[in-house]
């Protein structure tokens, strides 16, 4: 069994979005409850989270624009950015504890505490541009925890893959041009899925070229298409790389029951996924993981979803 970490922490529900948003707090009420019913809490290290210094959310993101961010909050702006990023006054402070929460987990996994973690935490971040807030996301979490293994701890070789149902466009913006940050990205496209970015012939820029990877799934596609995108593209992908540590952007939205698009991922086929994920890492980055929420809105499936994940990541 895997020395596995849950980082939750309450203080992530004091994020409002409003009563009629996709985003709600009882999304990781949720979770936990499912993690918590199946009887896996006794497995886990349960971690609160701590705010991250301002220096680490700086190196992703533009200074102006987290002094923008903290400012709309403070003053009670209802959005920032954009209708679809509804706030509070405590979403800077809650944004800040979700990034801080991630760090911490990383600090732990590289110094062996703990051999991977799975972060319930919200608000959800690969949206979110060097100084722009989109689709929910603030601050961009795993942008930020990538940027921080390899500042902090030297590690050379990060690798993001990036499960969601929409395309990361913030987290492929900030490490385009980056050789030792791979991001891959399955994701459905085109039909209606936002943001609309993540084409199949994305591959970085300048010095990053071939080191961003896009798998565009159709509507209606389901467990086959990603067993064989996850085995035939995925699985070369990060065996060429060779990451010292993945990170995981976890979405539960491509599920059949989730309306946030219109794919077919069944809850068997996501725990597949993950546990061919947990196979990779144990074969190219000694186990070491971060798994980071990102999106899944159906909250009858969240349960057994997260689960699934969690117990993937203990290997039991």
């Amino acid at each position: 069994m895997k020395r596995t970490g849950l980082l939750y922490d309450e203080r992530f529900l004091k994020h409002h979005t409003g009563a009629n948003h996709p985003e709600l707090p009882e999304r990781l009420t949720a979770i936990y409850n499912g993690i918590r019913d199946r009887g896996l809490l006794e497995h886990l290290q349960v971690i609160p989270a701590q705010a991250a210094p301002r220096m680490w959310i700086e190196t992703v993101h533009d200074r102006d624009y987290v002094d923008r961010f903290e400012a709309a909050c403070r003053d009670g702006q209802p959005s920032f950015d954009s209708p679809d990023n509804q706030m509070c006054a405590d979403t800077y402070d809650v944004a800040l504890l979700a990034v801080g929460g991630i760090l911490d987990i990383a600090d732990r996994i590289v110094n062996g505490e703990l051999d991977n973690a799975f972060c319930a935490v919200r608000p959800p971040g690969h949206h979110a541009e060097k100084a722009k807030a989109m689709g929910f996301c603030y601050f961009n979490n795993v942008a930020v925890a990538a940027s921080y293994l390899q500042t902090q701890w030297l590690i050379e070789r990060v690798a993001i893959i990036d499960f969601d149902v929409h395309h990361g466009n913030g987290t492929q913006a900030i490490f385009e041009d980056d050789p030792t940050v791979f991001y891959y990205s399955i994701h459905e496209h085109p039909s209606f899925a936002y943001p609309g970015t993540g084409r199949a012939f994305d591959n970085g820029v300048q010095r990053g070229t071939g080191y961003t990877r896009n798998t565009t799934v159709l509507p209606g596609q389901g467990d086959d298409f990603y067993r064989e995108a996850v085995e035939n593209e995925l699985g070369p992908a990060i065996t060429h790389f060779r990451p010292q540590v993945i990170i995981v952007s976890t979405g539960f939205d491509a599920h059949v029951d989730d309306d946030m698009a219109d794919i077919s991922l069944s809850t068997a086929g996501y725990a597949w996924m993950m546990d061919e994920i947990m196979r990779l890492g144990d074969r190219v980055a000694d186990g070491k993981l971060i798994s980071v929420l990102e999106g899944g809105y159906c909250l009858e499936r969240l349960p057994e979803l997260a689960a699934d994940h969690v117990q993937s990541l203990l290997q039991i």
